[in-house]
């Protein structure tokens, strides 16, 4: 496959690098020309960062089927264990090191003032291919880089797509929970009469509920001793102010996190269009740079309404991390169980514990660490039953507390012990002062290694369903744009969204369905484990899960 390098450069244009070493030069505005008209030869476009050249291309209307994005593959194998970093390391290396994602706040394409705007795709792309052939794990690395490039793609070809929104539904739900839209700075009618309530129950006239320090003072002034205001917490106290205090942090959150403000702000055109950072967490899920997009509530996803003639197709595979512990391990018995639909089931029926609650109290807590209370009391058993797949995260967890870093199955390495970049969630500042709290430290990091493997391969399969399934959509329609057929606007973990027309409907579901068995034969050759999705064809995002069932015709 021919590899094509692009390589910004000062004055708005662009230095296009071919195998062989051939180059040319051509001014930005000529870029989706040159790109439409190379597009069928089936090349593999490079550049430093596909959130910063794609989107362009796609508002001139050309879809590109395969990249390479050095930015995210240049990260990955930095820390990929089985990669000699040394092979990375050039003239331009610490720019590539420092390179984030662009986002949308970007102000220019190119600048001709920063260094790191010109970075050398030629001599970068060199560098990877150098560090991945010589890896001994070249060929899972290879797919990872791969798949990690084409979710780029889909990042931004779902953020140009966009979810179709209702702007007068939104409008419409906000103002029945809140009220009215308030002038700016001011809170909507129904919120500040939860928060008279809060300021009455509580004796504070005064009082601002959105300030912590505020409310804590405040419910302690009436006995109320809290460290913090977290629902739970809230939960745990016998006061009347309670119930009015819950109500109004739920709607304070529903106003400032997708209220009128986030409608101006992030739709458009009768679009939603979210902004996602692929391989955005230390794991490798997706992140959002913007639009919420990973967390935006059940109470506004009514909203989400296909276009007339169109419906959207919503799948989202069931246990998916279950599943892939027992891929990657090679545990031939919990691959068993998790035939069918139900996987906690599946365990049950494999005469492993004696109720489904059981089973998933069990397997969540070899995953993330729960070894006391009833998860604990799982584990002795369960572990007898599926001594390889407990037995590979419990490996994983004594590696962390030794210090050590550990893998994903294609390769990608968790953040070190206390490192520099990329720290690890639960790291501090500073190292731990004595032994007692360089012990705890420790533990921490086997808990976080522990569902590191896990977390980090369930992405990578996301990871290759979405590669997969963008292609297959790509070839179930003729020669529309992109968002006049069946497209992905939406995905979250393990869930997608597809925005399709009706009459495309069931070649959608067999498509996403086929993508995600795809994927687990990828991943797991050896050892075939079912990934079974739950899909529905429904109209608004709010149905699915109790809308249309897939094959069945839409009303």
């Amino acid at each position: 496959m021919t590899r094509v390098q692009l390589t910004r450069l000062p004055g708005e244009r662009v230095r296009v690098t071919e195998e062989g070493g051939r180059t040319s030069e051509v001014d930005l505005t000529d870029l989706p020309a040159l790109v439409a008209a190379r597009e069928p030869e089936g090349p593999r476009w490079v550049w430093d960062d596909t959130a910063r050249w794609y989107p362009p291309l796609l508002a001139a209307g050309v879809r590109v089927a395969r990249a390479h994005d050095l930015r995210l593959c240049h990260h990955l194998l930095r820390r990929a264990p089985a990669v000699d970093a040394s092979l990375l390391d050039g003239e331009e290396s610490p720019l590539w090191d420092r390179l984030g994602p662009a986002v949308p706040s970007d102000p220019v394409l190119f600048s001709s003032l920063d260094a790191a705007d010109h970075l050398r795709a030629d001599l970068e792309d060199a560098r990877q291919r150098a560090a991945v052939a010589a890896s001994s794990d070249a060929a899972r690395l290879g797919l990872l880089v791969a798949a990690e490039s084409s979710g780029a793609l889909a990042a931004a070809e779902m953020t140009h797509a966009g979810v179709p929104w209702r702007v007068d539904v939104h409008d419409a739900l906000l103002t029945g929970l809140l009220g009215e839209r308030p002038p700016r700075g001011a809170r909507p009618r129904v919120l500040e009469q939860v928060a008279d309530d809060v300021r009455r129950l509580l004796g504070a006239p005064g009082l601002n509920p959105d300030s912590r320090p505020e409310l804590l003072a405040a419910l302690r002034r009436n006995d109320i001793e809290l460290t913090d205001t977290r629902a739970w917490s809230l939960r745990s106290v016998d006061h009347p102010v309670v119930e009015p205090l819950l109500r109004y942090k739920k709607l304070a959150h529903l106003f400032q996190t997708n209220g009128w403000a986030w409608i101006d702000e992030w739709v458009r055109d009768g679009r939603f269009r979210p902004v996602y950072q692929p391989a955005g967490s230390a794991t490798g899920r997706w992140s959002s740079n913007g639009g919420g997009a990973l967390s935006f509530p059940q109470q506004v996803r009514a909203a989400a309404v296909a276009d007339d003639d169109w419906a959207l197709v919503v799948a989202d595979v069931a246990q998916l991390e279950p599943r892939v512990l027992a891929g990657m391990s090679g545990d031939r018995a919990l691959a068993r169980a998790a035939r069918g639909a139900d996987l906690y089931q599946g365990m049950v029926d494999d005469g492993a514990v004696a109720t489904r609650q059981h089973a998933k109290l069990g397997l969540l807590g070899a995953m993330y660490g729960a070894t006391s209370g009833e998860s604990g009391r799982m584990l002795a058993d369960l572990n007898r039953r599926y001594p390889a797949a407990f037995g590979l995260v419990e490996e994983a967890a004594r590696a962390g507390e030794r210090g050590q870093v550990v893998r994903t199955l294609l390769g990608r390495g968790c953040p070190p012990l206390g490192g520099s970049s990329g720290a690890w969630d639960e790291s501090p500042d500073a190292p731990p002062a004595d032994t007692a709290d360089q012990d705890r430290h420790r533990r921490a990091y086997g808990r976080f290694t522990r569902n590191f493997v896990v977390q980090g391969t369930a992405a990578e399969w996301a990871s290759c369903w979405i590669a997969d399934l963008r292609n297959r959509l790509w070839a179930l329609a003729g020669a529309e744009p992109l968002d006049a057929r069946p497209h992905l606007v939406f995905f979250l973990h393990d869930e997608v969204v597809v925005h399709t027309p009706v009459g495309l409907a069931d070649d959608v579901v067999a498509a996403v369905e086929a993508a995600a068995q795809g994927a687990g034969a990828l991943l797991f050759r050896d050892l075939p484990i079912d990934f079974p999705l739950s899909v529905s064809v429904v109209r608004s995002y709010a149905e699915a899960g109790k809308g249309t069932p897939a094959g069945e015709p839409m009303l």
